[in-house]
């Protein structure tokens, strides 16, 4: 059986859900990880930022949409060093102006791809995958880049049948 590690960006208290701002006690993304780890046992590592977003929802889309437009890489509370105990790799995050929060490049930056199979994940709200395939293809150089797979953020909790069927067709 294969080896997959879920990286992945998510956040918890305020987000955007069916055309209102709704207090999450854990984010989209993660629910949808702990599924995935349920499903095929897969290890987990969590991008989390030394600096915090805002707790305000729309003040955070301000952040994330600057970062973005500079290409920023924020800083990491913890660094992965090495994916080589791995064969596939799931990259997950919500869809922030079309693309993962640019914090999830800078953990992907670090790491060398090569041989392994990649698969993005999409938390949304309407985006779908977006930008998620091009950017593990710009950002996993030497990597194999699978189906994806997008979750509507507002259905992540009700999401495990869906996403336990994909993880065991693709990632073992």
């Amino acid at each position: 059986m294969a080896k997959t590690l879920v990286i992945y960006y998510s956040r918890k208290g305020q987000n955007y859900v069916n055309g209102s701002i709704e207090d999450l006690p854990k984010g989209n993304t993660e629910i949808v990880a702990e599924f995935i780890q349920k499903a095929v046992g897969a290890d987990l590592f969590e991008v989390v930022t030394k600096k915090a977003y805002a707790v305000d929802y729309t003040q955070c889309t301000v952040e994330a949409k600057e970062e973005l437009r500079k290409s920023a890489r924020p800083e990491l509370v913890e660094m992965l060093s090495s994916v080589a105990a791995y064969d596939n790799i799931v990259v997950a995050g919500p869809c922030w102006w079309g693309t993962y929060p640019v914090a999830v490049f800078t953990q992907l930056e670090a790491l060398d791809f090569t041989g392994k199979k990649v698969f993005p994940l999409m938390t949304h709200e309407g985006s779908g995958l977006a930008g998620a395939p091009t950017a593990l293809k710009k950002y996993c150089q030497g990597a194999t880049v699978g189906e994806g797979l997008a979750i509507h953020g507002a259905d992540a909790a009700s999401s495990e049948a869906e996403v336990a069927a994909w993880a065991k067709k693709n990632l073992v």
